[in-house]
This record gives C-alpha cells, sequence and structure tokens, in this order.
C-alpha cells in the first residue's frame, strides 16, 4: 500500500520531578537539603531512513510519545535524563505543523535528523532553593511538560525523472518497458492511482523514474488526483511529458501539452523552468504521424522523441537522452528551490503579549496564558512550601489584582489550566 499523508501526535518526554530530601550524615548536624533534580525528558527525533519508500506504517501507529526524564533522588543525586525517540521516515517527507501550518522539517537525505517535539526540563530539587532566609526548603518543582503537537507529513517521492501527461497516454507502459517495475496497465482513465518507482539501468548509468498519476484539468485546484500527483513533481530533476501522439482517445495532441503545463505552473511557478522532454508516445498507430508534424509545427523549440512504449520502438533511445541530460543537471533531489535572501536584521516595535488572560465559565474565573499554565504545571501541590512559593509569584505577576478587577471575590473558584483553586482575600 502507498501512503504519502498522513496525520499524527507526537509529544516529548516530561521532565522528571525534583526531588526533596535532607541530608542525615550522623556527624553532619543540620546538613541542609539534598533533594536533586529530575531528568530531561526525551525528544521526538524524525530521521531519514532511504530504505522506506511510503508512510504506510503510520497508518498503523499514530501517537509517538517520548519517555519521560527520571526523578530526582536524594544524597543530591540528579535523575538520568530519557533517551530520544526515534521516528524513521522516508526521504522526502516534509513535516508540517497541522494548527499553524508552518513547516517544521524538510527531510530528504538519508540520515537527516529534526526535532519535532522537545522533552521538558527535569524539575529542580529542593537544594536548589536553599538560601541564607531559607537554608532546609521544602520546595521542589515538577518536571517541565514535554511539547506536545499534532503534525501532518507528506511525502513527496525523490525520483530522477518524473513521467506527467493524461491519464491513458502510456506512462506505466513506458515505466513497465525500462524497468522491472510492475504497473498495473489497463485500458481504462487512472489505471495508475499511486506513483509507482523503478530503476533503469543502462549499463554504466543508472537514474530512478517515476509513473506519477494522470492530470487533468483543475489538478492545480486538487480536481481528480490533483495535489496528490502534482505533490511528487516537485521533488524530481527532469521531466519526461507523455502525450499520446495517436490520439486515441479524440483529445488534441496540442492542447494537452499546454493543458499539462500550464497546471504545472499554476501549482508551483518552479516547475516551469524544470527541465523538460516530450515523448510522443503511440507512433505505431497510423494517426501518429501527421499528429507529430502538426504537433512540431505549433509547438516550435521543443525536444521530441518518437517512441512506442508498447512495442519499445525508439525507447532505448529515449532513456539515453535522458540519462545525457541528467549529467548535466545537479545530483541532489530538486527540493523547493529557495531564493537566498540577504541577512538582514529587522526591529519592530511590538508590544509584548500579556503574560496572561482572564475570563468567565459561569461561576468559574479562568486564568488562561502559556506561562502560568506552565507555572502550576510544574509546581508541587502536595507540599505547603511550593503553594505558597506558587502564590507568591501568582501575586508579583498580577494574577490576584486582575481577578479583583474582574470581580472575583472570597471563595470564589479559579482555574488554571486543569487545576481549580480557591480565591482567598
Amino acid at each position: 500500500m502507498f501512503v504519502d499523508q498522513v496525520r499524527i501526535y507526537v509529544k516529548g518526554g516530561d521532565g522528571g520531578n525534583g526531588a526533596v530530601s535532607f541530608r542525615r550524615e550522623k556527624y553532619v548536624p543540620l546538613g541542609g537539603p539534598a533533594g536533586g533534580d529530575g531528568g530531561r525528558g526525551g525528544d521526538v527525533v524524525f530521521v531519514v531512513d532511504e530504505g522506506l519508500r511510503t508512510l504506510v506504517d503510520f497508518r498503523y501507529q499514530k501517537h509517538f510519545k517520548a519517555p519521560r526524564g527520571e526523578n530526582g533522588r536524594n544524597k543530591g543525586q540528579h535523575g538520568a535524563g530519557a533517551e530520544d525517540l526515534v521516528v524513521r521516515v522516508p526521504p522526502g517527507t516534509t513535516v508540517i505543523d497541522d494548527d499553524t501550518g508552518e513547516v517544521i522539517a524538510d527531510l530528504v537525505e538519508n540520515g537527516q535528523r529534526a526535532v519535532i517535539a522537545k522533552g521538558g526540563r527535569g524539575g529542580r530539587g529542593n537544594i536548589r532553593f536553599a538560601t541564607p532566609a531559607n537554608p532546609a526548603p521544602h520546595i521542589s518543582e515538577n518536571g517541565e511538560p514535554g511539547q506536545e503537537r499534532y503534525v501532518r507529513l507528506e511525502l513527496k517521492l525523490i525520483a530522477d525523472v518524473g513521467l506527467v501527461g493524461y491519464p491513458s497516454v502510456g506512462k506505466s507502459t513506458l515505466l513497465a518497458s525500462v524497468t522491472a517495475a510492475k504497473p498495473k496497465i489497463a485500458a481504462y482513465h487512472f489505471t495508475t492511482l499511486t506513483p509507482n518507482l523503478g530503476v533503469v539501468d543502462l549499463g554504466e548509468r543508472s537514474f530512478v523514474m517515476a509513473d506519477l498519476p494522470g492530470l487533468i484539468e483543475g489538478a492545480h485546484e486538487g480536481v481528480g488526483l490533483g495535489h496528490q500527483f502534482l505533490r511528487h513533481v516537485e521533488r524530481t530533476r527532469l521531466i519526461v511529458h507523455v502525450i499520446d501522439m495517436a490520439a486515441v482517445d479524440g483529445r488534441d495532441p496540442v492542447e494537452d501539452f499546454h493543458q499539462i503545463n500550464r497546471e504545472l505552473k499554476l501549482y508551483n511557478l518552479k516547475l516551469e523552468e524544470r527541465p523538460q522532454i516530450v515523448a510522443a508516445n503511440k507512433m505505431d498507430l497510423p494517426e501518429a504521424k501527421e499528429n507529430l508534424r502538426r504537433f512540431q509545427e505549433l509547438v516550435p523549440g521543443v525536444t521530441v522523441y518518437e517512441i512506442s512504449a508498447a512495442t519499445r520502438q525508439g525507447v532505448q533511445e529515449l532513456m539515453h537522452a535522458v540519462a545525457d541530460l541528467l549529467e548535466t543537471l545537479p545530483d541532489k533531489p530538486a527540493v523547493e528551490e529557495v531564493a537566498e535572501a540577504e541577512e538582514r536584521v529587522v526591529f519592530r516595535a511590538e508590544k509584548e503579549p500579556e503574560p496572561f488572560e482572564i475570563s468567565r465559565d459561569n461561576e468559574v474565573y479562568v486564568v488562561s496564558g502559556e506561562k502560568i499554565e506552565k507555572l502550576v504545571r510544574m509546581t508541587n501541590l502536595n507540599s505547603y512550601d511550593s503553594v505558597q512559593r506558587f502564590a507568591r509569584m501568582m501575586r508579583s505577576m498580577g494574577v490576584d489584582e486582575a481577578l479583583r478587577k474582574h470581580g472575583a471575590k472570597d471563595g470564589d473558584t479559579v482555574r488554571i489550566g486543569d487545576f481549580e483553586f480557591e480565591f482567598v482575600e
């Protein structure tokens, strides 16, 4: 099964909790705090594995959670950091944040790594909170939560050559005639529903060729197989445009040529600049010669090779021409080219975002904000001293005063994240 787009959930490991402990050696009176820090949570790391060619494994496992760090221990011993969770993906995988649409990573080379969800840092043990005013604190932190997000994986096959053209022009037949690939071949449109890869071996030279599903008008807007097809064209170094020169289905070869190129251009302007060879297929049929003459008159300056994929007429000449042209092109896969802009520093006078917001949920006051929610999750609510420290930090951030302005009174319920508290004057 070929799968080229999936949505999965990833979560970095939580940090380990800090410990509250004290020295208890026989001859060390008032030894002081000795609670160690928690260990760091593991990251979720994607690594390119050139042995993979599809995202099918992600159809059966869609949740990836890295392990959490160890908790701190007594005698000042810190918890061990967790190992990263390594997830292997095929070359050509683009990782996109499903909520924001931001491209997190574009993974194309074997062994390339990218951290997709970072693990949280370990919480501090009470050894970190000792001060002259409080030399024996009963304060520790919980581990920082690991980053979690839904991501979308999109696979764009990396091939040297991509076969493009309308349905039923003979792309699959051409691939089968020059490689060991066995694509489905039949006398109806959209026989090929997923890309097929094959290696063309010319002795001392070889290259990878992809048979891509047929295009139709409006493909750049997702019509037909649309984006499922066009996504894979972006990675090819060379386009071989297969045209049914015999016009078996009654279409005009000239119009077919222009329409396919319009779709490529509308999807991505860079594809208009991609080197292209025209393979005039089905030249063994009687109508093909006249159509070819007309095509060359109306589309001058285009390199055309006469072939018959069914009889293999002219196929070897086409493959050698493709190999010759590939030798003049860059070796690495054709990833979306990004213009190298000059580095410049831009200063903007932007107002800093508010550290928290207050809203109402019926009778409950809801305090929300990334900083304040992380603070409450890292507070050890089972420790009186930790709760007092949390209350002081809330006051210093202005949360208490803001609640009063919103009408909070003694005894009202306040929710922060998953926790609810009672407002006390």
